[in-house]
């Protein structure tokens, strides 16, 4: 993500452009608002639970996350993550407490934010990306397991002890010994977290857009007060009373340690998160590619630490959970996290009776779910298929029952011993050739050629054409990251990539000539605006010309003769591809076919509405009837791809939005919304890996609910009882360039591969 102010928001289906110069000013969108007050939401009752599992005073958690807010907001690199007291942190800071007191771990905080306000000026933020994946998804997974042991005590009605083998021994004394009102307390917390999301038809869609955590706590809240049932609360002392911090006091090693663990956790987590909001993001339609400022980041982290532990607050680290709320709630800007902490400090000032209502066995359920959900099966999964599962149990079970900076030095040194024993020796090399960019990998590529990898890749100019050939066996899970990170952004730019070789993990294709090669837009490849320097944006005609141009000279004359046999012989494609009219998706291009192949129609949706004239749109239906019965085709297909405009538009439509064209043709897709959240357990999926999100998830859902809808129509239910005709699924991975194919169960999306293995799929009809 950029630093910079953030472009405006605008339609979804709308072609990107730059807004004219306007003289700075405050201005806060109303996305950022809406955004803002949703983080908050989340934010509030995970403050409190994770100073709770800490065991420091309750305010400490509202402290952190102002300061997350307000601090780490205006002054970091990554815009819409959002900063505060994170679980990750919450194994390290409660050692912290138990070993020093209250008040030194403030100190402590205190001396992890000036380090790494060193370690920004020093730029060696990027550095910390080199660190394999597969130990940082390990510590986290030790943390979260960490962290559910200690707060089933307190959710069993006891306490808990300092260390995760002494709260596993006790857990049976407190099994037979439960607190009635405790346990039913925190059974109702997780009901509500685990239910509210999976709330079935109109009304759950419309009550997903408060936050899980929220009603989870709001409710047991409610529950105890009504009930008068008699069990601990959170006790917020006066702020006149609350403790800041002090010296550090006690052995000049052990508090080093302690700094140094403090400084580990809340920049690697920080950093990862930011990489994490920027895919994030960038999948989110109508927002431009940007990178975050690591640099930034690091340094806007260690002044948010500075001053929270200052303050008395918990340490500050980026937090995935909110962070992923903020961009999938539409912030634009800085200004959310910001807003967000605002409103941490209205409420710590302003709420405090109401918040002293809240169950702390609500808390900590809240919190143990959280733990949980930290041990990653997808994560787990990733690291199977890249031979990394060593250091990832080692780096898990190190923190679990070492310490946080052991278990990460454990798997650190156990991944460093694996990357030895695979790696004979790694070349990396760079030349230019004719114009072109030559990358040479020679041997196996791991996180420690990451760095190098990326010296070498960036030494390629922007807009450039790029061949990275790749002379070995192995990734893994870090290089693999590194150079599709890298791909992205330099196509993004202008610039053009080619793989040769094959390694585990990356899908390479044959080089093709660059010259038959034009798969990118307008602008960067023609430089279009560069040549009407007197005004800022280039007409359209004048790019569409210069393509035509292009065309004439370089296209045509290949493609003459075949174009003049159509000319004679008619059209007689054999597929009718149905898409949606996104730019992004280049129909000939993703199917590598050529004129006279497919028969295309393409609407905002890739929509069929169901026969009738009651749905009063007969277009689809011409095109499909033109396409069964008078042109003949064997085929048809519904293609829908990520981060689809009109998905996300049903998603985020208000039951008294205006009723524009638009609006009403969006209806079509009601269907497919009814389907996501009345089928939930036989939605389809993407074979390997869970959907991104609630949109990807509607995107798939509504391949599967316009292929039923075209069942309907008289052409196509005929051809089909005939044996005529087949129907297929598609979806298409924008980000990826990955297509994935509709199985014949109609539940599963397998992906396509380079050696055409998967071709056999669009021979079995759905």
């Amino acid at each position: 993500m950029s630093s910079c102010s953030p472009p405006r928001t605008q339609h979804p289906h709308a072609p990107h452009s730059t807004p004219p110069a306007a003289p700075r000013r405050l201005r806060i969108e109303g996305a950022d608002l809406s955004a803002s007050l949703a983080v908050f939401l989340i934010a509030l009752p995970l403050s409190l639970g994770i100073a709770l599992a800490t065991g420091a005073p309750l305010q400490a958690g509202l402290v952190a996350a102002a300061v997350g807010g307000l601090v780490a907001g205006r002054l970091g690199g990554s815009p819409l993550q959002v900063s505060g007291p994170a679980a990750g942190l919450t194994v390290v800071t409660a050692d912290l407490i138990h070993r020093y007191g209250w008040r030194v771990t403030c100190g402590i905080t205190v001396l992890a934010g000036l380090a790494q306000l060193g370690l920004g000026c020093l730029r060696v933020a990027s550095a910390a990306l080199a660190v394999s994946p597969a130990v940082v998804h390990g510590m986290l997974a030790g943390i979260g397991v960490t962290i559910a042991v200690a707060q089933l005590h307190i959710v069993l009605g006891g306490s808990p002890d300092s260390s995760v083998l002494a709260n596993l021994i006790a857990l049976p004394a407190q099994l037979a010994h439960l607190h009635p009102a405790a346990v039913s307390m925190s059974a109702l917390t997780l009901t509500l977290l685990l239910a509210w999301p999976r709330a079935p038809g109109r009304a759950g869609r419309l009550t997903r857009s408060i936050p899980a955590a929220l009603v989870a706590v709001a409710g047991a809240t409610a529950t105890a007060a009504l009930t008068g049932l008699e069990l601990p609360r959170v006790d917020l002392p006066s702020w006149r009373s609350h403790a800041l911090a002090s010296l550090p006091e006690g052995p000049v090693l052990g508090i080093a340690a302690a700094v140094l663990t403090t400084t580990l956790v809340c920049s690697v987590q920080s950093l990862l998160g930011a990489v994490a909001v920027d895919k994030l993001a960038a999948a989110r339609p109508g927002t431009p590619a940007g990178r975050s400022d690591l640099d930034r980041e690091l340094l806007g982290q260690g002044a948010a630490n500075i001053v929270s532990g200052a303050l008395g607050g918990l340490p500050v680290a980026g937090v995935a959970v909110r962070s992923s709320a903020n961009v999938r709630s539409g912030a634009v800007s800085r200004n959310s996290t910001m807003l967000h902490g605002v409103l941490v400090v209205v409420a710590a000032l302003l709420m405090v009776p109401l918040l002293e209502q809240i169950p702390l066995a609500s808390l900590a359920a809240l919190v143990m779910a959280v733990g949980i959900q930290m041990v990653s099966l997808h994560h787990i999964r990733t690291v199977t298929r890249h031979r990394e599962v060593l250091a990832y149990a080692a780096t898990a079970l190190g923190v679990v029952f070492l310490g946080v900076l052991e278990g990460v030095a454990l798997g650190v040194a156990v991944a460093v011993a694996l990357a030895l024993r695979r790696l004979a020796r790694t070349r990396i090399t760079h030349e230019q050739k004719e114009g072109v960019h030559h990358v040479h990998v020679r041997g196996q590529l791991t996180f420690l050629a990451v760095p190098r990898l990326s010296r070498a890749l960036h030494l390629v100019p922007q807009g450039a054409h790029a061949v990275v050939e790749l002379d070995g066996s192995f990734m893994d899970h870090a290089a693999y990251e590194s150079l599709q990170d890298w791909r992205s952004t330099h196509t993004a730019r202008g610039g053009s990539t080619e793989l040769s070789g094959r390694r585990s993990g990356v899908r390479t294709t044959d080089p093709a000539p660059r010259a038959a090669c034009h798969c990118r837009p307008w602008t960067p490849w023609r430089n279009h605006r560069a040549c009407f320097p007197e005004a800022p944006f280039a007409p359209v005609p004048h790019e569409l010309a210069r393509g035509i141009g292009s065309f004439q000279r370089n296209t045509a004359p290949l493609v003459r003769e075949e174009l003049a046999r159509l000319a004679r012989e008619g059209q007689q494609p054999a597929q009718l591809f149905l898409t949606c009219a996104d730019s992004r998706l280049v129909t000939s291009m993703i199917t590598s076919s050529g004129p006279g192949d497919l028969f295309v129609v393409r609407n905002i949706g890739n929509l069929v509405p169901p026969p009738g004239e009651e749905y009063g749109d007969d277009s689809v239906a011409a095109a499909v009837e033109y396409a069964v019965e008078v042109l003949g085709v064997r085929s048809v297909t519904v293609c829908g791809h990520s981060g689809c405009g009109a998905m996300q538009a049903l998603l985020t439509a208000g039951p008294g939005d205006v009723a524009t064209p638009l609006r009403r043709w969006l209806g079509h897709g009601l269907p497919s919304l009814e389907r996501l959240a009345d089928d939930r357990r036989t939605r389809p999926r993407l074979a390997g890996r869970a959907p991104c999100d609630e949109m990807e998830e509607l995107c798939l859902t509504n391949v599967v609910q316009q292929l039923e809808h075209l069942r309907a129509h008289p052409p196509v239910a005929r051809a089909l009882a005939t044996g005529a005709l087949e129907l297929h699924g598609m979806y298409f991975h924008v980000g990826e360039a990955q297509a994935y194919l509709l199985d014949r169960t109609g539940k599963v999306f397998e992906d396509v591969r380079d050696d055409g293995s998967a071709a056999e799929e669009l021979r079995s009809p759905v």
